[in-house]
């Protein structure tokens, strides 16, 4: 149990009714989840209002109330506190009741549109194998050192993340790296942090349904480097014409990376080819099974911040070399009938060229590029026929089918995909709703040596439909055909 008053220490509060020295149990933004003597945060989301399950949290046993509109109705014995933003709010409150725990380790955030799994994943990896006691907040996973939960957010809800740390900071855990999403940081998850460090990597096409405009995505972003201290460090991409952008208003330690530009750190890619590239770091070579342009530069931002964190570059350089790809970035399996088949994340435009400019530039020529993709429902519109014009345009094949259609159509998100395929195009294009009919049909359609790529789903196990989620595996889904259609 803890004073109120010792977890709203730093909160901007507006109105107090009732007394601070109320001692609490636990933080909750959950009405659902309250008990006896928990504060209750009622927060704005984007679909409901926390103000309105204010009874109920009394009701389950909330002690306390922390709003940022005072209900008409006051309740003697309960403690209201009137804030200017309860998210903001949240997220201080969750770091004073675990005790500040970011302020006990390493904590670096990984920013930008494509690369923050690959790239935090891969900085859990290296640093454990160099030794240390490591955590990780990431799309895939929370890793408290040796310990996997499950995660549900890129970036977890502000009670999680401190919740995490906390727990790290019991297991000895040094450094800890975190993906730090637009959302995240909008929704004020990070407040209260204290960040050692961040890294940008890239910024392109992605959730303008939530920020609508791309310069308010990209201001969303800045903000993470915005807030560093002075002895943190700030890594970014200079290749990305917004990498600078980053830097502008930071107080941070500045430091640029980049493949094509002069930069603090440089990389050149000697070599590129199914098992693997041959990369020039800093005048030494490394071999890394990740291919690909874009993981040249994940691997370049993982070399920097090792660096600049104190890792001896030599053994940074000799573990980045045994590095294996992150589950469903470029993942791919090859089958007794030389198909080769590719799982990858790839669900904004960018990220989809990406990867299918790696594999067309790969290949000999005389393969094949067979694309399965679909757009997620209930997310950015505006890139749904882009990316229908991007996978009919570097695939010699393509078939439009259901993502994660969640509260919408699937036909209505494949027809607007379509929209985008020019009419050079079209006759490459088939449309199958059914996700596992559809990547059944690009293994019947592909012949030997061709390249099957399933995108947009990745590491995800399951598909999401009116609020239910099936399980569903695209590597395993895959995989299973073309070894059953070998036989």
């Amino acid at each position: 149990m803890k004073p109120l008053k010792d977890i709203l220490f730093g909160v901007s509060l507006r109105a107090v009714s009732g007394s601070t020295a109320t001692l609490i149990n636990a933080i909750s933004f959950d009405s659902r989840e309250v008990e006896k003597d928990n504060v209750f945060v009622a927060v704005r989301g984007t679909l409901t209002d926390g103000h309105k399950f204010i009874p109920k949290a009394i009701s389950l046993g909330a002690i306390a109330i922390v709003c940022e509109e005072m209900p008409e109705d006051l309740k003697e014995g309960i403690c209201y506190v009137e804030v200017a933003d309860s998210n903001q709010a949240l997220a201080i409150m969750a770091s004073n009741y675990y005790e500040i725990p970011s302020k006990n380790l390493k904590l670096i955030g990984v920013t930008g549109t494509n690369g923050k799994t690959t790239v935090s994943s891969l900085l859990y990896q290296l640093f454990k194998k160099a030794g240390y006691k490591v955590g990780l907040l990431s799309t895939i996973k929370i890793m408290i050192d040796e310990e996997e939960y499950p995660a549900t957010h890129t970036t977890p809800d502000a009670i999680t993340i401190n919740r995490s740390l906390a727990l790290m900071n019991e297991a000895g855990v040094e450094y800890c790296f975190m993906e730090v999403s637009s959302h995240g940081i909008h929704q004020k998850r990070i407040e209260g942090l204290h960040f050692e460090g961040a890294i940008f990597t890239n910024l392109s096409h992605d959730h303008l349904d939530y920020h609508k405009t791309f310069a308010e995505y990209r201001d969303t972003k800045k903000i993470l480097f915005d807030n560093l201290g002075r002895k943190a460090f700030a890594l970014t991409n200079i290749d990305d014409k917004n990498g600078l952008i980053m830097l502008q208003n930071t107080s941070a330690r500045k430091f640029t990376y980049a493949l094509k530009t002069y930069a603090d750190y440089r990389a050149q890619i000697l070599e590129n080819q199914f098992s693997g590239q041959l990369l020039k770091i800093e005048e030494n070579e490394l071999w890394t099974r990740l291919i690909g342009n874009f993981n040249a530069y994940n691997i370049l931002a993982i070399y920097a911040t090792a660096n600049l964190l104190g890792l001896e570059k030599f053994e940074t350089l000799r573990i980045l070399s045994e590095l294996e790809n992150v589950d469903g970035r470029f993942q791919y399996f090859i089958s007794p009938k030389k198909i080769t088949a590719i799982v990858d994340y790839a669900h904004t435009p960018d990220a989809l060229k990406n990867v299918l400019d790696t594999i067309n530039t790969l290949r000999t020529g005389n393969e094949s590029v067979i694309t399965v993709v679909g757009c997620g429902g209930d997310r950015d519109k505006s890139k749904r026929p882009v990316m229908g014009h991007i996978a009919s345009e570097y695939s010699a094949k393509v078939i439009f089918t259901s993502d994660n259609p969640r509260s919408e159509a699937p036909e209505i998100i494949i027809e607007e995909m379509e929209a985008g395929v020019e009419a050079q195009n079209v006759k490459k294009v088939l449309s199958i709703e059914n996700r596992k009919q559809a990547i059944k049909a690009a293994c019947q359609m592909a012949d030997p040596n061709d390249i099957i790529l399933v995108a947009g789903k990745g590491h995800e196990t399951y598909q999401e439909k009116n609020g239910i989620r099936d399980e569903f595996d695209d590597y395993k889904i895959v995989k299973e055909i073309l070894i059953d259609l070998s036989k």
